[in-house]
């Protein structure tokens, strides 16, 4: 958590003097080159800069949740669910500034090099640099589509600096070539692991990030028809079966077994907290550093507040993803009991997948000092699940977290294999599930059946062809199911997998559902301001507000402001 030499005194100084921000504006006074990019050292601390733009907590990417049907932001409206979006004049998801950042570093490495630095430390660096530059364009990419490739640093009467976009293949290939530079040059994660290097990008970090290019691109390739789905979805795969192979990864795991025979793993909820951070947990493969680390750099979070706050709030659409404890969803399992005007809302949480009670709070949680968790707060958490992940009772007191943020974990990977191996050819065998979905299932604390008094553990049940076939499933619904669970709330993976399968016009214009309203809410304050249906969940935003259109919201818009610079040559998505 506290380690990464990130020097922010010196590096910040150093490269917001090289930040932009449009494509068209660079600063023509930098510092002073001459005197200052001389060893490995200098490149490295101005590498250490693109770590503070790794995504962190209370950013955009986990807000997404909140586009989408997984979650519900109380304080502001929701202009992409409702139709209401329109083109921006300006965008800082429309950003060069970083691009030029790693542009500068890379073209320096080479007269750095010619001054006697030693060319392999060097060039890890420029790994760094050429990886972040993949990232910084893939966030472009997947909500602008093609954009126009710059890989150079230029000045304002640069006559390349107006340039038409680039297709989508275009952007793709740089990345791709970004990424496999990293991967051919990075150190691995084992070498990384010393105090001063861990948290640094490593050879398994490049290619997990390729696997989720290449499950992204070649997902909507398929399912919107165009492109080479199969050629992405094999990049998937293999990036992803690289990182298994490599064994530099695994499963966060602490099994423990209690006095009654009962196992269990508290591992899934510690991921998010300060036991799992650190190298020991070989799930983490890139993260967010938060807190005070050698260079005593100090950055913090106030996540907690901001969940409690009503940013982001779980909807009904998403818990009903939770499996039952026997495997089943609700529709089909024995163990559910439909909400009732005597269940309480612990209750609903009862023989359930163990990750429901590990991403959200229930009567009884640990919660803000010395008190326990009753029932949410509905003025402000009004879907009437409040988020766990990340959430710590001494966090909320001083009002900061120093928390890491996993931004990309082993989990995913197996999860991005699992997929590709499906949606390449239709079927994935019990062996590979047993090598992917299982394994993330199998760290899982068993589960009471039973009563108190006589009590009956068991596990989630594996997933495999049989069972599939033998309850009426599809694998490919069981598949996308796990991934919603295991990586919810952590950078709005539920959005974005919306927009690739092109299932956002079905599922974005249906209502949008809070909780059952349970008995014991009856006695808030808040009750009588609660909007529900007749079936008595709560509504959060109605069918006749929530609007998509697929011929124009699987793209964003380009700023309109950059197409106005770019003398008729940058042209804007359809229908904005």
């Amino acid at each position: 958590m506290k380690n990464i030499s990130i020097q922010l005194l010196l590096g910040l100084a150093l490269v917001t003097q090289l930040v932009s921000c449009d494509v068209d504006r660079y600063p023509e006074n930098t510092v002073n080159d001459a005197n200052f990019w001389n060893s490995a050292e200098d490149v490295r601390l101005v590498a250490n800069y693109f770590y503070t733009t790794l995504p962190g907590l209370a950013t955009a990417d986990v807000e997404m949740d909140n586009w989408g049907v997984d979650g519900y932001q109380n304080d502001k409206g929701n202009p992409t669910s409702d139709g209401s979006r329109i083109a921006p004049a300006t965008s800082t998801d429309y950003d060069y500034s970083n691009i030029y950042q790693a542009n500068k570093l890379i073209e320096k490495a080479s007269e750095v090099i010619a001054k006697g630095a030693e060319e392999k430390v060097v060039n890890w660096y420029v790994a760094e640099a050429r990886f972040f530059r993949a990232w910084y364009y893939f966030e472009m990419f997947k909500r602008f589509g093609g954009v126009p490739i710059i890989t150079k640093t230029m000045g304002v009467s640069d006559p390349d600096i107006f340039k038409a976009r680039a297709t989508r293949e275009e952007v793709l290939q740089l990345i791709y070539d970004d990424l496999d530079y990293a991967i051919a040059t990075l150190r691995s994660a084992d070498q990384l692991s010393s105090a001063k290097d861990y948290g640094r990008i490593s050879r398994t970090a490049a290619l997990a990030f390729k696997s989720r290019v290449g499950l992204f691109e070649g997902t909507r390739a398929k399912f919107h028809g165009y492109g080479d789905a199969k050629k992405h979805l094999t990049i998937a795969k293999d990036a992803a079966q690289q990182v298994i192979e490599s064994k530099e990864h695994a499963i966060f795991s602490t099994p423990v077994k209690d006095g009654n025979g009962k196992v269990n793993n508290e591992a899934y909820y510690n991921l998010f907290q300060e036991a799992g951070e650190g190298r020991a947990n070989k799930e983490n493969i890139i993260v967010k550093q938060y807190g005070v680390n050698l260079e005593n750099s100090i950055l913090i979070t106030p996540i907690q507040r901001y969940y409690e706050g009503g940013n982001i709030g779980a909807t009904q659409n998403f818990v009903d993803n939770y499996l039952m404890i026997d495997g089943l969803p609700v529709q089909k399992s024995s163990y559910y009991i439909a909400p009732n005007a005597q269940m309480k809302h612990v209750e609903y949480f009862s023989k359930r997948d163990p990750r429901m009670s590990f991403t959200l709070f229930k009567a009884g949680d640990e919660f803000k000092g010395s008190g326990k968790y009753s029932i949410p707060n509905a003025t402000l958490q009004r879907t009437g699940f409040n988020i766990r992940k990340y959430a710590s009772a001494q966090s909320f007191d001083v009002q900061r977290s120093y928390i890491d943020r996993p931004v990309l974990r082993y989990a995913e990977v197996l999860l991005n294999y699992a997929e590709a191996v499906y949606e390449l050819d239709g079927v994935i065998t019990d062996e590979q599930l047993n090598a992917t979905i299982n394994v993330l299932r199998k760290r899982l604390p068993e589960v009471n059946v039973g009563t108190l008094e006589a009590p009956k553990y068991t596990s989630m049940p594996s997933l495999s062809n049989a069972f599939v076939n033998d309850n009426g499933l599809k694998m490919q619904n069981e598949i996308r199911r796990e991934r919603r669970v295991e990586l919810a709330y952590e950078g709005g993976m539920g959005y974005w997998d919306l927009i690739r399968w092109k299932t956002a016009e079905h599922e974005m214009i249906k209502p949008l559902l809070g909780s059952y309203f349970f008995s014991e809410y009856s006695t808030a304050n808040w009750s009588d301001k609660t909007p529900v249906n007749t079936d008595k969940y709560i509504v959060l935003q109605p069918a006749n507000l929530r609007k998509f259109d697929p011929e124009k919201d699987y793209l964003w818009p380009l700023p309109t402001n950059e197409i106005a610079k770019n003398k008729d040559v940058l042209t804007q998505n359809p229908k904005w």
